[in-house]
């Protein structure tokens, strides 16, 4: 403990930086990381080397090996480049490989040397070749910068969403920029080069010159430039040995320090802490890594061997073929409790709970006198915060047994604070360990999340050790453990060394009725691997149909779809499957498929009513349902035809169709109703009037209308209507003309089958009295009193 500040290195008077190592690298590189292209993804990711790049003195013959490293060294993926010279490699935010070549195609792999898929960044730049690539994060996405052999830009701000964008032509740029980078501002990515003295900014509308406010004269080129891991601050390295720091907009100058040193850098990035006031700048040539910020002097550290620099969002990561370090500023925390001779509250209280391990009386007296200031909340605070930024397991619980030591004295501190940074501290642990090689700061869990962070370990294949985290967070299922169980199911499936069976069952076992978790997802990444078989097997284990038919018909297999869609009940389920099964198969085999289905017959049959009447009748006729198939004819008779030829023969159709079904009923009556048309239509053309589509009740009806009473009668006996039915229709209709006359000339034709009570109702329905009283006389004695109350000669 008296050493531990032995590390930290002040800059200026308000700020210490410190160095420790992370893991001692086992990676047994063969090559000095100067020979070969690397990149390392940012938040503790992993690393990328492409040995044998190409170079002139290489031989052409010998081909590079692409390898791909956790952060503590050890191998994730190896392989044999076989694509075409690479220019510049970079991690995108889904810790995804992009390897920009030369002419422009961008080829994406994942974690474990996976290919997944590529791009181009248009034909422009497959002319004139790329020189130069940039990798960059935005808050949409990861994108590609490109510097092409006509020095001109083109950049993609997402290449999950390619859109590629040619930034405008810089004015006399005839050879490659001094320096250039990618910037973010307003949610728009800009490109900002040097050329000799100048600075150029290009948007997607225009190139402007900038000027750096402050800069200190005689600058004839800028060297380097680095943009802070949130882009909102920009150093430029000059020629004359200054480094300018300030705002990434280049309207406010933070301050200008002079390294002494002309020479180009190899790497220059910033290393800031979030809302830290300090402003720091990491430079880095073959064998010297210095520190500079707003102070005169620098920090200067010896680089034993070719190290590279790692930008991140609280500092910066360097790693080299035997270590990896990271070099931070020192938390405000941490500073003020480990200061030599601090009297900070946390300070105090860590000497206290050490005195009271020793049971020394110093505990109660270093107790009393933080009490006394009011300070014991703070100081347990500031042990917890510090706790959370050390590495080292042991500080860790020395500050917590501190904060916990200090709570036992306050009556309402609330624990979640305490118990939130023991968890969170676990899971770092966790992860920072050598084998898995994640070595995140709390500030960077954080900002990463643990659903981020849970998804990393997950791609990394680490599937035991993010159910525990989950498991020990206490997430939701369906955010942590059955989630991790269905990327571990998906990669179950590509290991084509087990059987189907086997697979499908370990799969079952270990997945259950695990809510949360889609059988048919992994059924699809199964069919993807080319396991047809594994997929249906596994779709066996899908409660829900609507997710299994879907992946059914996309793997061919239709008629097991139909099964499964009938068993769910659903018809429009069913209806999608009917409709995707006929655009598959002939027709023949169609119908086919369908008789061995009734319900689904039954349901393609009401689909057809409505919307394919002639595919209706085939189906009808290869049934042989002739039942149907008359019914079918009817309906097509008034719903197609006009002409009352087309109806009639399409009526006999019908009528043919009932007598081989043997429903003479219905052959009988089609065929009055073919009668009934030609009737009606020479009755339109001797009389003039709208007869056909009248029903044979109706037709009656409007020939007595019409005056042709005799007409009707002879109507009614060509079609045997009954008497009484035809007696009701004349009554009704003479009475509606109100020809009283005529009614009761037809009354004494004969004597009246329904009675004259009806005469005396109707009558007096129409408000006559008169004529009612005329029938009243002739109504038998049964229904005499009813007659004559209804005339009013009874009261």
């Amino acid at each position: 403990m008296d050493c531990y500040t032995a590390n930290w290195n002040p800059l200026g008077d308000s700020a210490f930086y410190r160095k420790y190592e992370l893991y001692s690298m086992d990676w047994d590189l063969k090559e000095e990381l100067r020979d070969c292209l690397v990149a390392a993804a940012p938040y503790g990711g992993p690393i990328a080397l492409l040995r044998n790049p190409w170079r002139k003195e290489k031989a052409a013959s010998v081909r590079p090996v692409l390898e791909i490293y956790s952060a503590s060294g050890l191998p994730l993926a190896s392989l044999l480049w076989k694509s075409g010279p690479v220019v510049s490699l970079g991690w995108s935010a889904e810790e995804e490989l992009l390897c920009v070549q030369e002419d422009g195609v961008v080829l994406v792999y994942g974690l474990h040397g996976d290919f997944r898929r590529h791009f181009s960044m248009g034909n422009e730049v497959l002319q004139n070749r790329v020189l130069d690539a940039r990798i960059f994060h935005t808050e949409f996405g990861s994108g590609v910068a490109i510097l092409t052999g006509a020095h001109r830009f083109t950049l993609s701000a997402n290449v999950g969403d390619l859109k590629l964008r040619r930034m405008p032509e810089v004015p006399g740029l005839q050879s490659a920029p001094s320096c250039w980078t990618a910037l973010c501002q307003d949610r728009v990515a800009h490109i900002l080069l040097a050329v000799g003295p100048d600075l150029y900014l290009l948007d997607h509308a225009a190139c402007s010159a900038v000027t750096p406010p402050g800069l200190a004269p005689g600058v004839s080129s800028f060297l380097q430039m680095a943009v802070s891991f949130t882009y909102r601050h920009l150093a430029l390295f000059t020629d004359t040995g200054y480094i300018w720091m300030g705002t990434a907009s280049l309207k406010e100058k933070l301050c200008e320090f002079n390294c002494n040193i002309r020479a180009p850098p190899k790497q220059m990035v910033w290393c800031s802490r979030p809302r830290s006031k300090e402003r720091a700048v990491v430079v880095a040539w073959e064998r010297r890594l210095m520190v500079v910020g707003d102070a005169p002097e620098s920090i200067q550290f010896v680089l034993d061997e070719d190290s590279y620099l790692v930008p991140e969002l609280d500092g910066v990561r360097i790693f080299s073929r035997s270590t990896h370090e990271f070099l931070h500023e020192v938390p405000v925390a941490s500073e003020e409790i480990f200061k030599i001779a601090s009297m900070a509250p946390g300070a105090l209280l860590l000497e206290a709970q050490k005195e009271y391990e020793k049971e020394s009386q110093k505990a109660d007296e270093y107790l009393r006198e933080i009490q006394e200031l009011g300070q014991l909340t703070q100081a347990v605070q500031q042990c917890i915060e510090a706790a959370g930024h050390e590495h080292r397991p042991d500080m860790q619980k020395s500050l917590l047994r501190a904060a916990s030591f200090g709570k036992c004295f306050l009556d309402r501190f609330p624990p979640d604070s305490f118990v939130r940074m023991c968890q969170d501290l676990r899971v770092l642990n966790a992860i920072r360990d050598y084998h898995i090689g994640i070595p995140l700061t709390y500030s960077q869990y954080k900002q990463l999340t643990i659903q981020v962070l849970l998804d990393r370990l997950v791609l990394r294949r680490l599937y035991p050790l993010a159910i525990q985290i989950c498991e020990y967070l206490r997430l939701p299922e369906v955010q942590g453990v059955s989630r991790i169980l269905a990327h571990w199911a998906c990669y179950k499936v590509q290991q084509k060394d087990v059987s189907d069976e086997d697979v499908a069952r370990a799969i079952n076992q270990k997945l259950g009725d695990t809510p949360g978790v889609s059988y048919s997802d992994i059924a699809a990444r199964a069919y993807g691997c080319g396991r047809t078989e594994l997929a249906i097997k596994l779709l066996e284990y899908e409660p829900r149909s609507g997710e299994q038919v879907p992946l059914l018909l996309k793997m061919k297999r239709s008629k097991l779809a139909l099964s499964k869609a009938i068993e769910s009940g659903d018809t429009d389920l069913v209806f999608t499957v009917l409709l995707h099964l006929k655009n598959e198969l002939n027709r023949g085999d169609f119908f086919m498929t369908l008789r061995n289905q009734p319900m689904a017959l039954s349901l393609y049959r009401q689909f057809c009513k409505h919307q394919e009447l002639e595919t209706l009748k085939d189906l009808y006729n290869q049934d042989d349902n002739h039942q149907e198939l008359g019914s079918f004819h009817v309906r097509a008779s008034y719903a197609a035809e006009e002409r009352i030829e087309g109806r009639v023969a399409a009526l006999q159709t019908a009528a043919d169709a009932f007598y081989k079904a043997k429903n003479e009923f219905a052959a009988k009556a089609t065929e009055d109703q073919m009668r009934l048309l030609r009737l009606q239509r020479r009755l339109e053309d001797e009389l003039g009037g709208r007869f056909v589509d009248l029903s044979l009740h109706d037709t009656v009806t409007t020939l007595v209308l019409g005056g042709h009473s005799k007409r009707a009668e002879q109507l009614a006996r060509d079609f045997r209507i009954p008497d009484k039915r035809l007696w009701w229709l004349k009554l009704t209709a003479l009475a509606d003309l109100e020809d009283w006359e005529e009614l009761e000339k037809f009354s004494k034709s004969k004597k009246s089958p329904i009675g004259y009570l009806p005469f005396v109702e109707i009558c007096m329905k129409q408000h006559n009295k008169y004529e009612a009283k005329k029938y009243a006389s002739r109504v038998g004695p049964e229904q005499k009193v009813k007659a004559l109350l209804l005339v009013g000669c009874v009261s």
